[in-house]
């Protein structure tokens, strides 16, 4: 069954060429402003897909995202940022893309087509029904994500998806749907752009929630935070600062000897 897809509509501007640089600044800037409201609208689905993440984590499963070209490294950078922005082990969200860690920097051929390799990927990091699997396309049409779901759903295991078309193959393959549909971008068929954006944002917004649901976050704090650089160090006193009555050089002591924010405050007597 066919259906519109948005994200390869014409898009409202012409000669973009002949345009200067302020005015294509400003006509990109005005579509990026659509992209939020098009996520709000979404904000239903998004619960539904992050109360089944949330309960499945809380069962010991695991968050993976599957996607394609810019879908795939939008998932990567949302799993890669977990472990130091929440101190989770680097196996609780993953990002796998089509074409393996080489789709990450340049563009794999006929990756994005194979209706076999999503489900192959998965099975190497021994996805069972405790998991969640999350497919990333704004087409809705992606042969590897739309196989890797179906497989899933095969085998009992739950499935989200972020598409940015309505009524697309994708959609109607996930069992928590999230459809946020952006429009026509700038340049025609670009889904880099506001698709990318929007999904991004969702991405954000799926991760940040379910690990402040599942307790990474005290206050409005990155208490389990990563102290991998000396900006992240101070951030670090800092917090411990404002929650216990200590110096910048004792909170400073209690860092080093408890490993994380988290720690320190709990362990101060």
């Amino acid at each position: 069954m066919s259906f519109t897809k948005t994200t390869e509509q014409a898009s409202k501007y012409e000669h973009l060429e002949q345009m200067s640089v302020a005015d294509l600044l400003k006509n990109i800037n005005n579509e990026d402003k659509t992209v939020p409201l098009a996520v709000e609208k979404t904000l239903p689905q998004i619960e539904h897909l992050v109360t089944e993440i949330v309960t499945k984590m809380k069962k010991g499963g695991r968050l993976f995202y599957i996607g394609a070209g810019t879908s795939g490294r939008l998932g990567i950078v949302d799993a890669s940022e977990c472990p130091p922005t929440f101190g989770v082990s680097f196996d609780l969200v993953l990002g796998i893309i089509a074409g393996g860690d080489t789709a990450i920097r340049r563009a794999v051929e006929n990756a994005e087509d194979d209706t076999t390799q999503a489900w192959e990927d998965l099975k190497a990091h021994s996805i069972t029904p405790n998991d969640v699997v999350v497919g990333i396309a704004a087409s809705g049409t992606t042969p590897y994500v739309i196989s890797g779901l179906e497989r899933c759903n095969e085998n009992g295991i739950s499935t989200g998806c972020i598409t940015c078309n309505a009524g697309s193959p994708l959609a109607k393959t996930a069992q928590f749907p999230i459809e946020v549909v952006v429009g026509p971008e700038f340049v025609t068929g670009s889904s880099r752009m506001k698709a990318g954006t929007a999904q991004k944002l969702i991405l954000n917004m799926i991760s940040t929630t379910a690990m402040i649901q599942l307790g990474k976050v005290k206050g409005n704090k990155m208490v389990d935070m990563q102290l991998s650089n000396d900006k992240l160090v101070d951030r670090g006193i800092k917090m411990i600062m404002d929650e216990i009555p200590v110096d910048y050089k004792q909170a400073g002591e209690l860092l080093k000897q408890y490993g994380s924010v988290r720690n320190a405050v709990d362990n101060y007597k």
